[in-house]
């Protein structure tokens, strides 16, 4: 496969990421203002919950091989600010599996879900780096604020990697495990219907 066939694919991958997040944050925001969109976000979620953590981990993985793809066949540098979103990534890729195939979905979103955003958080800054024309930063020889490449005119590596953190992001925030289901369930057994009147007590 050529670079450009890799490189393009990446992109295509990203923007499907990318629409995914959209739809989900979409979904939220209707679920709070209407109870049939409630109903309709929770069947949502409900069936995708339990394959979220998996499908986090896949997206890790990927990241992970396009990054070394990029650095040790095509032979790019990775700049200061790649290695910050590398630290974050990399082990994602290791945890995010073993969580996943353990059913740690709460280890995985009290542990994981920070090294996520502040990933996203990095590759957001970068982004806007290359796109704001701005003195060179990091480096003179390798810069953070030079795009390697520009798939459809605006898809560089920063966007590839906030794709995959933001994906990974939301995929840890919908996930849930049984033991989930079961205090959700509790809770709404215990929880009195709306019309239900409080008893006096009898004297």
């Amino acid at each position: 496969m050529s670079y450009q066939v890799i490189t393009t694919g990446y992109a295509v991958l990203a923007l499907i990421a990318d629409a995914l997040v959209l739809l989900a944050l979409v979904g939220f925001l209707a679920s709070r203002r209407s109870p049939a969109m409630r109903d309709r976000w929770d069947g949502f979620r409900d069936g995708l919950a339990p394959f979220a953590l998996h499908a986090a981990w896949i997206v890790s993985v990927l990241a992970t091989l396009g990054s070394l793809y990029l650095s040790q066949i095509e032979g790019l540098v990775p700049c200061e600010f790649c290695w910050f979103q590398r630290i974050c990534m990399y082990p994602l890729t290791l945890l995010l599996g073993i969580a996943a195939f353990r059913g740690e979905v709460a280890i995985a979103k009290r542990y994981l879900l920070t090294m996520s955003i502040v990933g996203a958080a990095l590759a957001v800054y970068q982004y806007q780096l290359e796109r704001i024309p701005q003195p060179t930063v990091c480096s003179i020889t390798i810069p953070c604020n030079e795009a390697a490449f520009n798939i459809f005119g605006f898809i560089s590596i920063p966007f590839l990697s906030m794709a995959a953190f933001l994906l990974i992001t939301t995929l840890l925030l919908m996930a849930r495990s049984g033991s989930d289901d079961v205090a959700l369930d509790e809770e709404e057994e215990a929880a009195p219907e709306p019309g239900d009147a409080a008893i006096p007590a009898s004297a």
